[in-house]
């Protein structure tokens, strides 16, 4: 059972690094992660008193 418990824990590991990894080479390889940006326009109508 620990055996398991300790793999698990190295995989764990081994995900984290390889997404940090992602998140800072996949720009270099095509991968974008900027977010796409539109100018939104809403009219509001303010009630006064």
């Amino acid at each position: 059972m620990l055996r398991l418990f300790k793999w698990l824990i190295y995989l764990a590991v081994l995900g984290v690094i390889a997404l940090a990894a992602y998140a800072f080479l996949g720009p270099f390889f095509g991968a974008d992660f900027s977010p796409s940006q539109t100018e939104i326009r809403q009219d509001v109508t303010l009630e006064a008193r």
